[in-house]
């Protein structure tokens, strides 16, 4: 069979979840590049939002993610959110996700920029792993249809509507097609983008590139959120410790053993991941190191080993033992809060084509996620999207707005050898964490001319260079076109807010009008 209801691309949380709820209603295949087990959900160590708590509410879950956003959250999406996050856990439990409990409630816990506790965990530090475990049985019971290492590489169209998906056969290197009612992508992200990074090897951005030559819009792309504690050490792969550790009592210390945090805002190790991540970036430059320290060994060690068992194992496999020694941190790309424009119901401005998670860009995190948003924004808007095509009804997909090209550049006689390390490090260095016109341009004109010269794609790596390359395009152009800084976006050119910029910056292939809206 080659011709379903629903095509998802995509094995993460997002995937597997939708897939789960379109299967009540018609025929469903998974195209996933790696095996189901591949994908960045299951590095989720923090946890996943939801106002549940006896002193919390929907009202302000909604408050806090709004002021994360910098402003440019919608807050129709952020409302639909945090209404319906404590239904959607409650699907989780029903699935089989062991949550966390003490005293035979939820166990809830603080994370930077949460005015009360709010985040549910699973297996300590181990959340994104054990719903992506329960989701994937779940998938396989349900006897959905998964093709694993199968990479969409062409969106197939039929008078501007969706009709089906082309992929490559990465063990055979052959070409299929695969045809349907409603295509789905969740993709994830785009991490590997950067030198220094928490993602898996699976996120190179093939979504937004999918999307964007099919014609659907591209839009806040400029916003790329940086971990601020992801474990530095020589030779030894990044590893995230997660946000939780802070917001249980980590401190933040230079290479001196100063506190530092309180130096930079009020809010210390508990202010928002941009303002932390450039703190320590500072801090790094006034030291002299390209690290910090993350000092846990105040906390009872008990608390840490039960509370975070996964980072005391890994940092112990690397003779760091946390409950007495600091760990080495430094900021790192984590999480792309832009993406595929999507309204309210994950409809594109593509007919029959919807998006979700991380690739998706709903209006929920604005300028900068509020920590774990991010799950539980996976499954909010996928089960929206199987009640909008069930309930068959159309708002006109994701709505049309002044859009920008991609600019023609001119081409660069000194452009250096197009590879994988040689993108990741320009986008380290001049897309990075702080950001200026100089090295925004140099990156936009590197990348031109990569994009002209890049060979055909014949395989995965080949296809996922490509892809990435266009990612950086995107996110280096939106960057140049807006000249302020707010939340995840830092110019030290345009290093003050702007009211002028309270809007977004989308990208179409096919749209004219130099403009944003």
């Amino acid at each position: 069979m080659s011709n379903y209801d629903y095509i998802i691309l995509g094995s993460g949380i997002a995937g597997l979840y939708t897939a789960l709820l379109a299967k009540e209603h018609g025929s469903v295949l998974i195209l996933t590049k790696g095996s189901i087990d591949d994908c960045n959900t299951k590095h989720a160590q923090g946890g996943i939002a939801a106002p549940i708590g006896r002193n919390d509410s929907p009202e302000l879950h909604f408050q806090d993610t709004i002021a994360a956003g910098a402003g440019l959250c919608d807050p129709e999406a952020v409302r639909i959110l945090v209404e319906q996050a404590p239904e959607c856990i409650g699907d989780l439990i029903k699935l089989g996700v062991p949550f966390d409990t003490l005293n035979g409630e939820i166990a809830l816990t603080t994370e930077a920029a949460h005015s009360v506790p709010r985040i549910l965990h699973a297996g300590g530090d181990a959340t994104g792993e054990h719903i992506e475990v329960t989701l994937s049985r779940q998938v396989r019971l349900a006897k959905i249809k998964v093709l694993e290492y199968c990479l969409a590489t062409e969106i197939k169209l039929d008078r501007g509507k969706v009709v089906g998906v082309k992929a490559l056969d990465c063990h055979s290197g052959t070409s299929e097609e695969f045809d349907c009612h409603y295509l789905i992508l969740a993709t994830g992200g785009a991490g590997r983008l950067f030198k220094f990074t928490t993602n898996s090897e699976i996120a190179t951005g093939d979504g937004v590139a999918l999307a964007f030559h099919a014609g659907a819009e591209i839009t806040d792309m400029e916003f790329f959120q940086f971990h601020p504690t992801v474990l530095r050490l020589s030779g030894v792969t990044p590893f995230l410790i997660s946000e939780a550790v802070r917001g249980e009592g980590g401190i933040l210390r230079n290479a001196a053993g100063h506190r530092f945090m309180f130096d930079y805002t009020p809010l210390g190790e508990l202010a928002p991941r941009d303002i932390v991540a450039r703190s320590i970036v500072h801090e790094m430059k006034k030291t002299g190191s390209d690290r910090v320290f993350l000092d846990a060994t105040h906390l009872p060690p008990q608390l840490v080993t039960t509370r975070f068992p996964h980072i005391y194992r890994f940092c112990r496999e690397v003779d760091l033992d946390i409950t007495v020694d600091v760990i080495p941190v430094a900021p790192a790309a984590h999480y792309m809060m832009g993406g595929v424009k999507t309204n309210t119901w994950g409809e594109t401005n593509i007919p029959g084509f919807f998006a979700v998670g991380e690739v998706a860009s709903a209006g929920v995190h604005g300028a900068n996620r509020l920590a774990s948003n991010s799950l539980m924004e996976t499954l909010v808007f996928g089960r929206r999207i199987i009640q909008h095509i069930t309930a068959e009804t159309s708002t006109g997909g994701a709505g049309h707005q002044s859009s920008y090209l991609l600019k023609e550049r001119e081409a660069i006689e000194a452009a250096p050898p197009l590879s994988l390390s040689a993108l990741r490090s320009l986008m380290w260095e001049k897309v990075g964490i702080i950001r200026s016109k100089d090295g925004l341009g140099e990156a936009a004109n590197t990348l031109a001319c990569w994009q002209e010269i890049i060979p055909q794609p014949v395989d995965r790596p080949s296809y996922e260079l490509k892809n990435l390359v266009l990612a950086a395009r995107l996110m280096t152009e939106a960057a140049l076109i807006r000249e302020e800084s707010r939340g995840a976006h830092f110019r030290t050119d345009f290093p003050q807010t702007s009211p002028a910029w309270l809007k977004h910056i989308t990208f179409i292939k096919r749209q004219i009008s130099p403009d944003v809206a």
